[in-house]
C-alpha cells in the first residue's frame, strides 16, 4: 500500500512539474527583435535614459563606456546572466523589456533601443552633451564603422565565424573564465536555462563547464580546439588593429579623435584582461593603446566601477592554475 501511495505521489509530482514547465514556456517565449529604437513600444520608466545591463556582458560594457564618454546620466538596472547568478534574462519581468531575452537594452523616454551596435549609434546622436564620438569626415566615419563591425559579436553561433570578427573570438577565449565562474553557480540555476533558453547548447555548455571544472576543461578535445582556434584568429584581428592604429598616425583607431570604434575595442581588451589573456596576446604597441584606453575616465566609470565578484573570483582561480602548472599554455592545454 505504501508503495502504491509513493508511486502515486511521484506521478502527481511529475505531472505537476510538466504542467508548470509547459505554462512557464508559454509565458517565457522569446523571439528576435529588430535593432534600433522602437517608438511603437512604451515601457514604464522614471528617467529619460534607463539601461538594462549586466556587469559581465561584453555588449553592456560597451554601452556603459559610450554613455560615460557622452556624459549621459542614466538609471541602471542590473540583469543577471547565468555567469553572474542566474537566467534573469529569461524572467517574465525582463522579457517584457526585451522579448529577445538579451542585454543591453537602452530605454529612452520609455522607448527601447535594441542591439548594441544600434544603441551605440543612437546614444551618440541622442544622449549627453559631450562630443558625439562620431567623426564628421565621411572617410573617417567609414573607418570607424569598419572597426566597430570587426569588434562585434554577431550571430547566434558566433564561434562558427571566428574569422569574421574579434568579438566572435571572445566566447572561446572566455571558456576558462566561464568554467572558473561556474563554481559559484548552483546546478539548478543552469537547469533553468535547459528548460527555457531558446539555444539549448548554451546552458548545456555551462553545465559541462560546471561538471568538468577548470583543471579538466583543457583536456576536453572540442573545447581545446575552440580555444586554440579562437586564440589564433584573435591574434590575426589584433595584428590588423595594430596596423590600423599605426596607419592612422594618431593615438586612436581613426587618428587623433577618440570614437565609437575605440569604445568597441576597449571592451575586447577588457575581456582579454579578465580572462588572463592580455599579457600573452597584446604586443607592446597594443599594450600602449590599452593603457591609453584605461586612462580615460569613462573606463573607470564603465568597467572598474562594475567589477562583479564572480568575475574576480574566476580570474583568481585561473591565476592559481597558472601558478600551479607553470604557464598560461598549460592551463589551457595549448
Amino acid at each position: 500500500m505504501v508503495g502504491v501511495v509513493a508511486s502515486g505521489l511521484v506521478i502527481a509530482m511529475a505531472v505537476g512539474f510538466s504542467a508548470w514547465c509547459a505554462r512557464e514556456r508559454s509565458l517565457r517565449r522569446t523571439h528576435p527583435m529588430t535593432g534600433g529604437a522602437h517608438t511603437d513600444i512604451q515601457l514604464p520608466h522614471t528617467a529619460e535614459f534607463e539601461l538594462f545591463h549586466n556587469e559581465f556582458s561584453l555588449c553592456s560594457k560597451k554601452i556603459r563606456m559610450c554613455l560615460a564618454e557622452l556624459g549621459a546620466p542614466y538609471l541602471a538596472h542590473h540583469v543577471d546572466l547565468i555567469e553572474t547568478g542566474g537566467y534573469e534574462t529569461l524572467s517574465r519581468r525582463f522579457l517584457a523589456v526585451n522579448p529577445a531575452g538579451l542585454v543591453p537594452v537602452l530605454v529612452h523616454n520609455g522607448h527601447p533601443v535594441y542591439e548594441s551596435h544600434e544603441i551605440l549609434a543612437y546614444a551618440a546622436e541622442h544622449a549627453g552633451s559631450a562630443a558625439s564620438l562620431t567623426p564628421v569626415d565621411a572617410a573617417a566615419r567609414a573607418v570607424m564603422q569598419q572597426w566597430i563591425d570587426r569588434s562585434s559579436l554577431i550571430g547566434d553561433e558566433p564561434m562558427k565565424a571566428l574569422e569574421a570578427t574579434a568579438g566572435n573570438c571572445v566566447p572561446g577565449l572566455t571558456v576558462p573564465l566561464f568554467t572558473a565562474m561556474m563554481r559559484d553557480i548552483p546546478v539548478h540555476r543552469i537547469v533553468e536555462g535547459l528548460l527555457f533558453h531558446r539555444l539549448k547548447m548554451r546552458p548545456m555548455g555551462f553545465l559541462a563547464f560546471k561538471l568538468l571544472g577548470l583543471s579538466r576543461i583543457g583536456a576536453f578535445g572540442p573545447v581545446r580546439r575552440l580555444i586554440v582556434s579562437s586564440r589564433a584568429e584573435m591574434v590575426r584581428h589584433l595584428a590588423a588593429l595594430e596596423g590600423q592604429i599605426e596607419q592612422s598616425g594618431g593615438a586612436w583607431i581613426t587618428g587623433s579623435e577618440f570614437t565609437l570604434a575605440d569604445v568597441s575595442w576597449a571592451v575586447i581588451f577588457e575581456r582579454l584582461q579578465e580572462a588572463c589573456w592580455a599579457e600573452a596576446l597584446l604586443t607592446p604597441g597594443l599594450q600602449a593603446y590599452w593603457s591609453r584606453l584605461r586612462a580615460r575616465p569613462s573606463y573607470n566609470e564603465a568597467m572598474t566601477a562594475h567589477r562583479h565578484p564572480f568575475v574576480s573570483a574566476g580570474a583568481d582561480r585561473i591565476r592559481e592554475e597558472i601558478a600551479r602548472r607553470g604557464d598560461l599554455a598549460a592551463v589551457y592545454a595549448l
